[in-house]
């Protein structure tokens, strides 16, 4: 069975945060440390783990790694991951010091519960992909569950689950969300919240993708939500762009987490926290949560971090190319054209300029 590994390594407490050239190296390093390795042998009869494929993120405190393994069993999978990343960290002088914190298998309680309860029974989930989506795509109402279903319970069980992330937006104060406490840490922690399941579905598109060898407009299996970037540029969406955007995301949502964001710092992070917050009220959505105060806490978190909403323009087909014209420049839109999106904004200005700052 395919595992996806999640890891988390750290560089040593007390030394100073990683800058651009000191990450770009450490990329460098476990990259090059995992195109190494093919298979995993376990110490005694435990069998053999094959790596499949990693993507690797890195930001100014450590690393966020997600391994992709075949394994017989998880607990294989996550001890094979754990001896493959202790050495890779240890083999590097740069990376000796580094200590792993986070090695697991992330199992969905919901979806991990509702796979052992249906088995192979008439509530397993559906086997074609498209279907599977859908399905977990429903909000779920009461008529279409058995009499016990308790909408009321539920929607506070998910209510108690969601207030308890809200700590983990550590870059965030609950002022950013200009809601009442109790809204804004619902806004807050179904941000954390819906950051594990827009990660989970990027892999997954970075997976159809790489194995049709396609594009995301042409691709004839489902996509999760790499087809909800700019249509326009469909055609460029390939497995290698939506790992990279992928890496984006880990790379935007780890400074959410852990203290460090300042702002965003790229067209692909502007687009990447427009699939988070959409991620973000359809989970609140689904467990019937999302009412006005919620939403208005969001659009202030919204509104606090984009420092313009230019973004926006490139899902108007009507303003095809304005980022590159005369009227562009005279609007203060700055290129967002498909090959600017990974382009780091300029140390020191806005995202995008204003007419007097050109």
């Amino acid at each position: 069975m395919t595992y996806v590994v999640t890891v988390d390594a750290r560089i040593p407490e007390g030394t100073p945060e990683m800058d651009p050239l000191q990450r770009a190296g450490a990329v460098a390093l476990i990259e090059d440390g995992f195109d190494s390795v093919e298979d995993i042998e376990e110490p005694g009869d435990g069998g053999e783990a094959d790596l499949i494929d990693s993507i690797v993120a890195v930001h100014p405190g450590g690393a966020h790694l997600k391994v992709f393994v075949d394994a017989p069993a998880l607990e294989l999978a996550e001890e094979a991951v754990r001896l493959v990343v202790a050495e890779l960290l240890e083999q590097s002088e740069l990376l000796a010091d580094w200590r792993i914190e986070r090695c697991e298998v992330e199992l969905h309680p919901e979806l991990a519960q509702e796979s052992l309860d249906a088995a192979d029974g008439p509530d397993a989930p559906p086997d074609d992909p498209a279907d599977r989506k859908a399905r977990h795509s429903e909000r779920p109402r009461a008529e279409d569950d058995t009499e016990d279903y308790d909408a009321e319970a539920n929607a506070e069980t998910a209510r108690g689950r969601i207030l308890t992330l809200a700590a983990e937006l550590r870059s965030f104060p609950p002022a950013m969300f200009g809601a009442s406490p109790e809204n804004a840490s619902l806004a807050a922690g179904a941000v954390v919240y819906a950051t594990d399941v827009l990660v989970d579905e990027l892999f997954q598109d970075v997976q159809t993708l790489a194995t049709g060898a396609t594009t995301a407009a042409e691709c004839d299996s489902p996509l999760w939500r790499i087809d909800d970037l700019p249509e326009r540029y469909a055609l460029q969406y390939d497995a290698r762009f939506a790992r990279r955007f992928l890496v984006t995301v880990i790379a935007m949502t780890t400074r959410f987490t852990d203290g460090s964001f300042q702002r965003l710092s790229c067209v692909a992070e502007e687009l990447a926290l427009r699939l988070l917050l959409h991620e973000t009220k359809v989970t609140l959505e689904t467990y019937g949560l999302l009412d006005d105060g919620v939403s208005a806490a969001l659009d202030s978190f919204a509104g606090n971090v984009y420092e313009d909403m230019d973004h926006e323009w490139l899902y108007d087909d009507s303003m095809d190319g304005i980022d590159d014209s005369d009227a562009g420049a005279a609007l203060g839109v700055t290129p967002m054209a498909f090959k600017t999106w990974f382009t780091p904004f300029e140390e020191g200005r806005y995202v995008h300029p204003s007419a007097a700052d050109l």
